[in-house]
């Protein structure tokens, strides 16, 4: 079985010698930060981690090998190889971000619970199980506390292409055959949308997703799948037109470059006042992100393929009309995506004026805040959803803990941007999204030490 294994170790996953490992927290781990340090240099983004999980999933339905590249080795993507293996995939490293999985040896259709638990991710494989065999045992996933997280679009979806939903505790779902479908999904949900997919690619007919979801990670699923000779058009799209075929293949992919870690370096740079150079950026993803940075005053310049952040000097936000305080929202894509709100109420702590940020998505994404008022931070949090910000304010080190993976990475941010050293707990959250941020940052001039101390 796939271990999960600390620095010092020698192998990562069973099977195959890979490059050593990234360096994880063996407790809940602390980084020391020294902020107030103006960072510069160039940093790439690694692969999308919301694109490699459902592709990691996908391949459980080819007959074949299948080999992605540019996967991120984050703690969330470990974990789900774990699971995979445990259903019987063979899986191995051939680099140190290319993973080939050979699921044709998969012999169970039910997850560990243990396992499912780790991660919310667990959930994606309910569609290509369902394909697969038939019928599926998932137990309840786990993941990040960020609110209520609905799985009514998945088991609409699934009951649309003929299958009988049962909640036991977990679900277990059965189709005796999946038939294509005309279907509206009650809401863009990512995963649901991405578990519609999976499904319909092997079910007999011509299916229709309507109010899916079109984020540049499901824009990634549907390239593989294509690759691996599914037939889905409208990709990019809110309505996706799929042709089911009998058998799928194995092919090659690679994970495209993370918007999400692109924004946070964007954040980064903007509140530690640095211009740091971002390689590789998904340029053709970024149009949201970069114009919510620009209401807050952060300017960002094209060079190529990288992208080059002007963090440093005076970052103003931008009135609305008529001198109102502007409101900044994220939504469904592509709007200004959920996954970098908290980056965007950090910049916002160290611009001049004031913003109204609403948080539509997810209702306890945004306690982490209280966290910012200790540091210094002049926040009214008005509800689960919204907050008033107004800047700038010199942000004093705190002892922080990382209550999610993208509030984590926010808190590292703020306490780079503090006059002072910080701790921050928890890190374990940071890691299951970044690889090896730390390092990576470090790279860049920042001064962060990691400790093994238990949280107590």
């Amino acid at each position: 079985m796939t271990q999960l294994l600390l620095s010092g170790d020698e192998r990562y996953l069973r099977g195959r010698p890979t490059p050593p490992p990234p360096r994880f927290s063996e407790t809940m781990g602390t980084f020391l930060v020294e902020g107030s340090h103006r960072l510069q240099g160039r940093i790439r983004p690694a692969g999308n981690k919301n694109a490699a999980l459902p592709c990691l999933a996908a391949t459980v339905l080819a007959s074949e090998p299948v080999t992605l590249h540019n996967i991120p080795r984050i703690r969330d993507v470990l974990t789900f190889l774990e699971i995979i293996e445990s259903l019987g995939a063979e899986v191995g490293w051939d680099g140190a971000n290319d993973v080939t999985i050979d699921a044709s040896s998969v012999h169970t259709n039910s997850v560990d619970r243990v396992l499912a638990e780790r991660i919310r991710a667990s959930l994606l494989l309910a569609g290509p199980l369902l394909a697969r065999f038939g019928h599926v045992e998932l137990p309840p996933p786990g993941g990040d506390v960020i609110g209520r997280r609905r799985m009514d679009t998945h088991f609409l979806a699934f009951e649309a292409l003929g299958a009988e939903v049962t909640l036991n505790g977990g679900f277990t779902i059965s189709a005796k055959r999946l038939l294509g479908a005309d279907m509206f999904l009650d809401e863009p949900s990512v995963t649901g949308t991405e578990n519609a997919i999976m499904a319909a690619v092997r079910a007999e007919g011509h299916t229709r997703i309507r109010n899916g979801a079109s984020e540049p990670h499901v824009q990634d699923l549907c390239h593989l799948l294509n690759a691996m000779g599914a037939r889905i058009k409208g990709i990019g799209t809110h309505i996706l037109e799929i042709e089911g075929v009998q058998a799928l293949h194995g092919t090659e992919y690679t994970i495209g470059a993370d918007h999400i870690e692109t924004g946070s370096f964007i954040g980064l740079a903007a509140v530690t006042g640095s211009d740091i150079t971002i390689e590789g950026a998904p340029l053709e993803h970024l149009d949201s992100t970069l114009l919510g940075f620009q209401r807050l005053g952060i300017e960002c310049t094209v060079e190529g393929s990288d992208l080059h952040v002007h963090g440093s000097g005076r970052h103003k936000v931008r009135q609305d009309a008529f001198g109102h305080v502007p409101k900044f929202d994220d939504g469904p894509w592509p709007a200004f995506p959920a996954d970098l709100t908290s980056i965007a109420v950090v910049v916002a702590t160290q611009c001049e004026g004031t913003v109204l940020i609403h948080e539509k998505m997810f209702e306890s994404r945004m306690y982490f805040t209280d966290k910012l008022v200790a540091m210094g931070a002049s926040i009214i949090l008005c509800d689960p959803h919204r907050a008033v910000i107004v800047g700038p304010t010199p942000l004093q080190p705190g002892v922080l803990e990382s209550p999610d993976i993208r509030a984590g990475m926010a808190l590292l941010i703020a306490a780079l941007g503090a006059h002072g050293t910080s701790k921050i707990h928890n890190i374990r959250q940071i890691e299951r999204g970044y690889e090896a941020i730390d390092e990576r940052l470090a790279g860049l001039g920042a001064r962060i030490e990691r400790t093994e101390e238990s949280d107590g």
